[in-house]
């Protein structure tokens, strides 16, 4: 789906218009960089904290806030106390293959930092599913340059037209987490342009974002921060790209080959390569002004682009900006429409296994840990904290009949790590000067608490010694309950009067982020007794108050609680048994931040704990039993023949239980088609190699990532690229072809309404030039997606880029065009192809 840029009157004025706009800007960019002396020059390129710019009054600039995304917007406190809408992974949102859907959340979430007072979200991510183990995989959107390049430019769009800025993220290479800070990813010319850099440029090209931010990793033994041939050559010159670049946090390593390399902003502060060590290399010799001054504009352009230049209007007129847009309602549907039916069988001869028919069904079992606490979004700085959530348990209750009687059973906890203290529990946060002086108090929704960039009213890097959490526990169960303490620092846990923990933790690894990733836990038990108050206390000296270094304020630990509970072959019977007793059993299988998150790569794609055999054994004592797989990216299913239903469910945000309610009981249709293909065992997978040997990480299947490799492999994977099944069926009718566009006529063929994802396929021909470069069997050129009422036929008009043709020449350094006949195929998947025509390209 190539953009069409509308003509007329209309559309002439919005470019005219823009155009304007942009010479006010430029203009305003002179002027204030002329009014700036070199320190101030060199202070802007520089964060002043963890997520903010320095402001400089006299110019009437004002201070440039930063927030990660990409499925929320945090804003500068890291804490549940400032709560977002939280959307469903990345990895739904490309499986909803809906360009527009995707500018739509980029609406919301516009709004939901202008509430935040933040003028640019630290989003999209756009790196490729090269290994289903990549540790950020739910955070990415797919393993085809093009769906992931139009998702992203849809987001952009939507977030910019906003008034917000986006920075894509991570230019380029960042596939993967193990050894992220030092990595150097060799990787061919030719898989580089074609895969890698693709999904930028198309977004660089389509929705013209206004920042990028460079990854921490080296590619072809230069770090990104420094990378001059891909950030100065490509990503400016041969793109155009007129924003602003922006480092990964603690990304950027030396001040002169950053500022020559086309790094603009080194992130975060106040302690960067920039600020007064640029101005020093200037007054060195080292660098020259006239090179601090052209990353300044871009800064200054970026202000003035979000409204943070006085005397110039933003770029967004304020009376378009969308408003009044429902959080919970977007949430909800991106979550129902990225679902994923990978299996729909029929039940015992009958109908198919789903939707439900809710006046059928009398008796329904719940089983999973996650049905009651659903895992909504992936681990790391992808964080954000929802108000609330509807968890699938909570979700089927309310959508189903009073009457019908609903039943919940754990089964299998997938958890590894204790779960933050919670329920029963009261707390407060303390934080204290060295003297005992309270210095701040705030309420704690659960046991963990987090800073990072902005301590408390009150509390600076320099006064604060200590955090108590504080406060009393009453637990609902007599028996022996675990408690869990994590942080880096020396912690003391005080329970009813007894201190059960007092030590020092500290995390393995170089990786700054390590403390908010990847704590270490220390357990302790304690034997209490149902409805009897205890009091409470974890005190908490960190290594280095405030943080460590110079750097910006950052604050970790946590209480962890577990309830007293059967053992495990205890809770999987009393699970088997509801299943048993149920008309139909869902159980909802998850993985965890411990399998999933940023900072580590996965070590296999198996569930954790025992939800494996939880399944197997659900399945055997109920035929009607329907799996929700609640996880960002693939995992093995090996008892997918097992059960008649399979709907992936991705990270579903807040709305989880709401939209899988919708989903399963049929008031909607699962609209997910999959963005990356799912391999039966992690061995059959086309890329397993994450982990760096001598420092370097060879891409050495070249091209052939993703689908291109598994069409090359003799064992077929569990699901394929772009699979996805609906509530109805469709008959492809005709295929009309030219080299510029294809048209495809379908018809649904089903009894209710529903929505297709129609996908266009190239395939060479044995026509092709012979001196023609190796290719995939087939790619990716096009798709659309269409709506019909039962019996109702409609047309999808996808255009054919040029570049669907076309292979990196590297040797010439351009692209080349591949002549010869070509099958275009209209699909429903890459495994499940409908109609073909044939196109010659000359």
């Amino acid at each position: 789906m190539t953009d069409h840029h509308p003509h007329g009157p209309a559309a002439d004025a919005a470019h005219h218009h823009a155009r304007d706009r942009a010479h006010e800007h430029a203009a305003a960019v002179e002027r204030a960089l002329a009014a700036l002396d070199l320190d101030t020059k060199a202070r802007l390129l520089s964060g002043q904290d963890m997520w903010t710019l320095p402001a400089v009054p006299a110019i009437g600039l004002r201070s440039l806030v930063m927030s990660d995304g990409p499925v929320g917007v945090r804003g500068q406190d890291w804490s549940p106390e400032d709560p977002s809408v939280v959307l469903p992974s990345p990895t739904a949102l490309a499986a909803t293959w809906d360009p527009e859907l995707a500018r739509r959340t980029g609406h919301l979430l516009a709004q939901e930092a202008r509430r935040k007072g933040v003028h640019v979200l630290l989003a999209p991510t756009v790196n490729l599913h090269r290994s289903p183990l990549g540790g950020r995989h739910f955070e990415c959107y797919a393993e085809d340059p093009l769906l992931t390049g139009e998702i992203g430019a849809g987001y952009v769009r939507g977030v910019q037209e906003g008034g917000v800025g986006t920075t894509v993220k991570h230019f380029v290479g960042n596939d993967a987490e193990t050894d992220r800070l030092t990595v150097d990813n060799r990787i061919a010319p030719r898989p580089l342009r074609e895969l890698y850099l693709a999904p930028f440029e198309h977004i660089v090209e389509n929705a013209r974002p206004w920042g990028v931010m460079t990854a921490y990793n080296q590619v072809n033994g230069s770090t990104m921060t420094e990378h001059r041939a891909l950030v100065q050559d490509v990503l400016r010159g041969a793109w155009g790209f007129d924003g602003c670049t922006v480092s990964d946090w603690t990304a950027a390593r030396d001040t002169v080959r950053a500022l020559r390399g086309g790094l603009d902003v080194a992130m975060p502060g106040p302690r960067t390569v920039y600020g007064a060590r640029l101005a020093e290399a200037v007054r060195g010799g080292a660098v020259a002004e006239s090179e601090v001054d052209e990353a300044v504009r871009r800064v200054l352009l970026l202000a003035a682009r979000t409204g943070c230049l006085d005397g110039v209007p933003a770029a967004v007129d304020p009376a378009a900006v969308p408003r009044g847009i429902d959080g919970r309602a977007v949430a909800r549907e991106v979550a129902r429409r990225g679902c994923v039916l990978l299996r729909n069988e029929p039940v015992a001869g009958a109908r198919r296994a789903l939707p439900l028919d809710a006046a059928a069904v009398r008796r329904v079992a719940v089983i999973g840990a996650a049905a009651r606490e659903a895992r909504v979004l992936g681990g790391g700085s992808a964080t954000v904290f929802p108000d609330a959530v509807v968890s699938p348990l909570e979700g089927l209750r309310a959508a189903l009949p009073d009457d019908v009687e609903l039943t919940f059973a754990a089964g299998a906890d997938p958890r590894s790590r204790v779960p933050h203290a919670r329920e029963g529990f009261t707390l407060r946060a303390r934080y204290l000067a060295a003297d005992g002086r309270l210095l701040a108090e705030n309420a704690q929704r659960d046991g963990k608490v987090q800073v990072m960039g902005r301590f408390p009213e009150g509390v600076t890097r320099q006064n604060l010694s200590a955090v108590e959490l504080t406060g009393s526990f009453t637990p609902r169960h007599t028996g022996r309950h675990t408690l869990a303490v994590s942080g880096t620092g020396e912690l003391r846990l005080t329970v009813g009067g007894t201190v059960l923990f007092d030590g020092h933790c500290a995390p393995e690894g170089g990786d700054p982020f390590e403390e908010f990733l990847n704590p270490v836990e220390r357990r302790v038990t304690a034997q209490l007794t149902a409805d009897e108050c205890v009091d409470v206390t974890l005190r908490y000296v960190p290594d280095h108050p405030g943080g460590s270094g110079e750097g910006p304020a950052t604050l970790h630990f946590l209480l962890g609680h577990r309830a007293p509970q059967a053992d495990a072959d205890t809770e999987i019977t009393e699970a088997v048994r509801a299943a048993a007793d149920a008309d139909v059993a869902i159980v909802v299988v998850a993985t965890t931040e411990e399998t999933e998150s940023e900072g580590f790569d996965r070590g296999d794609l198996r569930l954790p704990g025992r939800q494996d055999e939880l399944v197997c054994r659900v399945a055997a004592a109920n035929p009607h039993t329907v799996v929700v797989v609640n996880s960002g990216s693939p995992v093995e299913l090996p008892w997918r023949e097992e059960v008649p239903a399979v709907l992936l469910s991705w990270f579903p945000g807040q709305e989880a239980g709401a939209a899988l309610a919708d989903v399963l009981l049929g008031a909607h249709e699962p609209g997910g088609r999959l963005p990356t293909t799912w391999p039966a065992r992690l061995d059959d997978a086309p890329v397993t190699t994450v982990t760096p040997t001598g420092g370097q990480l060879h891409y050495a299947e070249g091209v052939f990532v993703g689908y291109r490799a598994w069409q090359r492999s003799a064992v077929a994977p569990a699901y394929p690229f772009g699979h996805g099944l609906g509530y109805t069926d469709w008959e492809y009718e005709s295929l009309d072809t030219t080299p510029d566009s294809v048209r495809v006529r379908v018809r649904n063929a089903g009894d209710r309404p529903g929505r297709e994802v129609v996908q266009i396929y190239l395939a060479p021909t044995e026509d092709a030039a012979p001196d023609a470069p190796e290719r995939p069997a087939r790619w990716l050129a096009g798709f659309a997606v269409v709506e019909a009422g039962p019996g109702e036929s409609t047309e999808a008009e996808i255009p054919l880029p040029d570049r669907a043709f076309a292979v990196w020449d590297a040797e010439g350094g351009d692209w080349q065009r591949v002549k010869g006949v070509y099958l275009v195929e209209a699909a429903r998947s890459i495994g499940d192809r409908r109609l073909t025509a044939e196109v010659t390209v000359g």
